[in-house]
C-alpha cells in the first residue's frame, strides 16, 4: 500500500520547478502538508481540491514520511543549553 501511495507523487523538473506534486496535477505535496498541519482534515483538503482522491492526500503524508525516514539518529546538540 505504501508503494502504491508513493506512486501517486511525481517529481518532474518541468512541473512546479521539480517540487513533488500529485501525479497529473500541479498541486504540490508541500501545499497539502501545509493544510494538514494547519488542522484541515483529509475531507476538507479534498473540498478545497475536488480533483483529489483520498489516496492523493495520504500519498502526500507517505511522501513526507519517506523523505524524513532514516535509521540514523542525529542528536540535537543544542538541546539543554
Amino acid at each position: 500500500m505504501f508503494d502504491e501511495l508513493l506512486g501517486r507523487v511525481e517529481i518532474n523538473p518541468a512541473v512546479m520547478l521539480g517540487k513533488p506534486v500529485i501525479r497529473g496535477t500541479r498541486l504540490t505535496v508541500e501545499i497539502i502538508l501545509e493544510k494538514l498541519a494547519a488542522g484541515r482534515t483529509v475531507d476538507e483538503v479534498r473540498e478545497d481540491y475536488p480533483f483529489l482522491a483520498r489516496e492523493d492526500v495520504l500519498a502526500a503524508l507517505a511522501y513526507a514520511r519517506n523523505a524524513i525516514g532514516t535509521d540514523e539518529l542525529i542528536p540535537n546538540v543544542t538541546r539543554g543549553r
